[in-house]
């Protein structure tokens, strides 16, 4: 009895083990990649002939790292490249670098970046929920709530959005 209870013991220990071992490999593998991806970027990005994809890709690589001011110019650095084509891509580039902004507390700057990126794509929902998050952050409730019921319109099973103005509304009095 006793040495059946030891050996579930036993067998669950190393089934946890190897789940843990399992994460980590896989932890550590994702890393690498990301780390790998990041050096090509930043080599091309440095020798200068990197292509507005690649500006992007390192912006976007530096925001998740929470390196925003980085991030900020090589995606600066993407809107001004010659290759950078289509509406939708621009757009794509105005709202990381409005992301990066608000990250970084420049709410001003990231209002103008995600206005440029609804310029160019007006249903582009996740630009709209930017947005509304900013004004909320600079407590203009109002433009905030329009911002949301447009997001919504565009996309009326935006769980994002939805949530955000049924907040706002509840702070408004009737």
């Amino acid at each position: 009895m006793d040495t059946n209870l030891a050996i579930s013991y036993l067998i669950i220990l190393i089934v946890l083990l190897l789940g843990s071992g399992i994460f980590i490999v896989r932890q550590v593998l994702r890393t690498r990649r990301v780390e790998t991806t990041l050096s090509r970027l930043q080599q091309s990005a440095t020798g200068g002939e990197a292509s507005a994809k690649e500006y992007y890709e390192l912006g976007s690589l530096l925001i998740d790292k929470k390196l925003f001011s980085r991030a900020i110019v090589q995606l600066q650095r993407a809107l001004k490249a010659d290759d950078l084509e289509g509406d939708e891509n621009i757009a794509l580039v105005y709202n990381a670098l409005g992301f990066a902004y608000a990250a970084q507390e420049q709410y001003d700057l990231a209002i103008r970046q995600y206005k440029d990126a609804i310029k160019l794509q007006p249903q582009y929902v996740t630009a709209l929920n930017n947005l509304g998050f900013v004004y909320e952050r600079k407590m203009l409730v109002e433009k905030a709530i329009e911002v949301y019921e447009d997001a919504l319109r565009y996309d009326t099973n935006n769980t994002t959005a939805k949530k955000r103005l049924e907040s706002l509304r509840r702070r408004i009095p009737a």
